[in-house]
């Protein structure tokens, strides 16, 4: 399993994150996905200090960080 994302922990709650994705059904398998990063969230804006408030190379689209409003 792995550890909850900063881009969708209590810190950031990014409204693109799609959350875990197995390729093949098992958890040893599993990657983070969201909008720009449908293939697997980069570490460093998984996991790191990058909040992705600009388009990164080799993502799809323009989706950048957008907080989710919670009402």
């Amino acid at each position: 399993m792995l550890p909850t994302p900063k881009c969708f922990s209590n810190k950031r709650k990014c409204i693109h994150f799609l959350g875990v994705k197995q390729a093949d059904g098992t958890e040893e398998s599993e990657i983070l996905v969201c909008k720009a990063f449908p293939d697997g969230i980069p570490n460093d804006i998984a996991f790191g200090d990058d909040s992705h408030k600009e388009a990164k190379k080799g993502q799809k689209g323009d989706y950048v960080f957008e907080e989710l409003k919670e009402e």
